[in-house]
This record gives structure tokens, C-alpha cells and sequence, in this order.
């Protein structure tokens, strides 16, 4: 996590009000009880990640070393209602903290969780992260992090590549090609020559005749031609698939034989438009020639909810109804 606004932080401007209150409560009063909060979430076969992140927010707001800390790992698996990270201590120095950690381990382990199950599904094919456009964008960093921790193979923005070391990936854009006429030839010849040390990928659907571009472009670029990109919208059949709309296996088959009769077998194919586990689970099944996936929107969707619970008080438990001290031997000390 970059450039953390530690002096807002620090003075509870990102926690919710009552937490602030809470620690303000406290230190007027002179009580300083050592309380144990532990974090939990209730779903299954989830992929925990921000415990980094969230290393980072406590090591550079406060004096975490009053406090005994331990946590499982980012990439960790995890089940409904254990203990991912346990926090012990004066309950005055961190009170202020749990909005901001708790959505940090939230977000990240859904984008982690939702990359690791398109990963699954794609039976170790690439997958390249194209959330970015979906979402605020100074959240790239981060959820770039997320996506490696949970399989990606790439992420589309320079800030998100730089977070990972790594170089942002992606084709061209469909205004380009507009902007050279359509001509989808010519749009991948272009952006070989100015990018000449990047793998070319046409993106062949602009005209809906995902065949013809593909191997235009295989024949302008030949050897140059790293692969092609299929897009085609959700609503649309292309010309050589007119009873199946979208990205589809029968579309896949066609481009795929279209480049190996005409010389061109090295040609990849790279796909975009929608995937999500399931949708790549029945690409796969039907064994279609995929070469790499793209995923977008997708890695955003569902909600991952983190809560902490006090559940000891100065070492003897304590906790609300319905909650218990949940000790888990898998945690480590900080």
C-alpha cells in the first residue's frame, strides 16, 4: 500500500466515528484495558489477502510493537468464521484502526478469491486482470497485488504493474482501429511498428468477422503476429457463428482452424468478453483452443465481509453473545 495518508489516518479521519469516540472514551478516562479482537469472515474456499497492507497501515500509524499481533499469510486458504489475525494490546492505540484494516482485508481477499477461481477454472492457462476500467482508479495498486496473490498473470495499468514488477499488459483498443477506418490489419500493423518489442495482438472483432480479421492480420504481420484477441459482445453473433451471440467456443474453433489451414498455427488466441469462472469452466470443458484469458468486471463482483469481535479482556475471555475466543494454531506473531 503507497503513499498511506498516515496523518489521517492517525487522527481517525477514514474510521467510522464510534471507533474514534470509543478510543477518545478511553484515554480521557485513563482506562486502558488489553483487549483481544479477533477477525473472521463467514464464507468458504476464500483466499485471504491485505495481511501485508495491513502490516503496513499499523507499522507506519502506530506503535504496534505494544501490541501482540499475529495473522495468517496473504494467499492463505480460509474458511467461514476463522480466526485470520488476532490483535492484543491496549485497546486505546488501535481502536481507531479497525475500519480501515477490516475493509483492506475485505476488498483485497475478494479480488484475491475471485482471480484464484478464474484461475482454477482456466486449469493454469494465463489470466490477465482488466478490473481496472470497473473501478475507482486509485485502487489499482492494491488490487493488482490481490490478482497476483490469487494467479494473474498480468494487470492492464502501469500502476498496477508497478506495485508487482511488472510490465502492464494489454492489445488495442477498439477506438484505434476506428480511428485507422476499421482497417483491422492495418491498426495491428501500426501497433507493431511503434511498439515493436511488445508482443502484437490484433483485436479482430471490430467489424464482427472475427475469421477474416485474424488472418488479415496474420498475413500483414506473419511471424511479427504474437495473437489475436477475440471481443465480440454478448449480443452480437459473428458472421461465421450467426446461432451463437458473443465470445463462444464454435467462434474460437473457426479462428482457430482458419490461422492452422493458412499457415499460421504460432498465431494465439486470447479472449475477452464477459469470463467468469463458470463461463471459462465450459470453454474448457469443451477443450477450446484458448490460449489466454482476460477477465474484467468479474474480479470486482461479491462481497467478502470481514468483522472483528472483542472476545478477551486483560487476558481471561470475554465476548457478546453468540461469539467466543477462537484460537487458531495457524496464525503467526508478527
Amino acid at each position: 500500500m503507497s503513499n498511506l495518508p498516515i496523518t489521517k489516518i492517525r487522527r481517525g479521519f477514514y474510521s467510522d466515528v464510534y471507533f474514534n469516540r470509543a478510543r477518545q472514551i478511553l484515554i480521557k478516562d485513563n482506562h486502558h484495558p488489553v483487549i483481544t479482537l479477533q477477525v473472521f469472515q463467514k464464507q468458504n474456499q476464500v483466499m485471504l489477502c491485505g495481511i501485508e497492507e495491513v502490516k503496513e497501515l499499523f507499522r507506519k500509524t502506530i506503535d504496534y510493537k505494544k501490541l501482540t499481533i499475529k495473522s495468517l499469510s496473504d494467499g492463505d486458504p480460509i474458511s467461514s468464521w476463522e480466526t485470520v489475525l488476532t490483535i492484543e494490546g491496549d485497546y486505546s492505540l488501535f481502536a481507531h484502526l479497525e475500519t480501515i484494516y477490516l475493509g483492506i482485508l475485505s476488498r483485497r481477499s475478494r479480488i484475491a478469491t475471485n482471480m484464484r477461481r478464474c484461475v482454477s477454472a482456466a486449469k493454469g492457462k494465463p489470466i490477465l486482470c482488466f478490473g481496472s476500467r470497473f473501478d475507482y482508479f486509485l485502487n489499482q495498486e492494491g488490487d493488482a497485488f490481490a490478482a497476483k496473490i490469487g494467479g494473474a498473470s498480468g494487470t492492464s495499468t502501469t500502476a498496477g504493474a508497478a506495485l508487482i514488477n511488472q510490465s502492464p499488459v494489454g492489445t488495442i483498443p477498439h477506438a484505434l482501429i476506428a480511428a485507422y477506418g476499421g482497417d483491422v490489419a492495418k491498426t495491428a500493423v501500426k501497433f507493431q511498428q511503434y511498439f515493436p518489442k511488445l508482443n502484437a495482438i490484433s483485436l479482430v472483432d471490430f467489424n464482427n468477422n472475427c475469421v477474416k480479421a485474424s488472418l488479415e492480420s496474420a498475413k500483414k504481420l506473419g511471424k511479427k503476429l504474437w495473437g489475436v484477441r477475440l471481443d465480440t459482445a454478448e449480443n452480437i453473433a459473428d458472421v461465421s457463428t450467426p446461432k451463437s451471440k458473443g465470445v463462444n467456443p464454435l467462434l474460437v474453433k473457426k479462428v482457430r482452424q482458419a490461422l492452422d489451414n493458412h499457415g499460421f498455427p504460432w498465431v494465439k488466441i486470447v479472449l475477452s468478453g464477459g469470463f467468469n469462472p463458470e463461463k471459462i469452466k465450459r470453454f474448457e470443458e469443451q477443450k477450446t483452443s484458448v490460449d489466454v484469458y482476460a477477465v474484467g468486471s468479474y474480479i470486482l463482483s461479491g462481497q467478502i465481509d470481514f468483522t472483528a469481535d472483542a472476545v478477551r479482556l486483560n487476558g481471561k475471555n470475554l465476548a457478546k453473545t453468540g461469539r467466543k475466543f477462537s484460537p487458531n494454531p495457524r496464525l503467526k506473531p508478527w
